[in-house]
């Protein structure tokens, strides 16, 4: 396993929730083990789009499969089917603030809320998050950051992630998908 990959039993979790996979309608994808590493890889090591290691393809294409998946839900089906093997012992509400990389302050407005607030500390979004007895998230949503709360471990297993602890992307959707998505391969262990 290389840094960053999915151990054999991380992917056996979740290869049959993927599109392209064998007898499933549309085309087969091979590399979509090779694609989820190059995400994960991306957001752990906090880095550009187009500096992704040439081992992972095309970096164009791995950004468009990413959002053609956020488009059409793939990875929060993925993340909702893997938290809802949630520990009941108890729920806790969790939430941090992350810092807004000043590129990502510049999306199109029109209306859309993309979860970026002024605050002390500049452009910040904070993520908000149930967590299970075991640390798992079960749900999460985003605000601006200087949003009032009304808890620790999920986070710290969250901002070792560098694309996640500082927030890079311009659009809410596609950060909210992100932080889905490291939760979903962290929550597989």
């Amino acid at each position: 396993m290389r840094r960053y990959g999915l151990s054999d039993g991380q992917w056996e979790r979740i290869k049959d929730l993927l599109p392209g996979r064998k007898g499933h309608v549309g085309g087969t994808a091979a590399d979509n083990r090779l694609f989820i590493e190059a995400v994960l890889y991306r957001y752990r090591a906090g880095i550009p789009w187009r500096d992704l290691p040439v081992r992972f393809g095309n970096w164009k294409n791995v950004h468009r499969r990413l959002r053609r998946w956020c488009e059409s839900g793939v990875i929060e089906r993925i993340f909702r089917h893997l938290a809802a093997d949630h520990d009941n012992e108890y729920m806790m509400i969790d939430s941090t603030i992350v810092r807004a990389h000043q590129h990502s302050a510049g999306a199109c407005k029109k209306g859309v809320d993309q979860a970026i607030g002024r605050s002390r500390g500049g452009l910040t979004t904070k993520m908000h998050a149930i967590v299970d007895a075991a640390g798992k998230a079960v749900a999460l949503s985003l605000t601006p950051g200087q949003r009032a709360d009304i808890i620790e471990r999920f986070f710290a297993r969250l901002k070792q992630f560098r694309g996640i602890a500082t927030r890079y992307g311009k659009l809410k959707s596609t950060f909210l998908i992100a932080v889905q998505f490291v939760f979903a391969i962290i929550g597989i262990n």
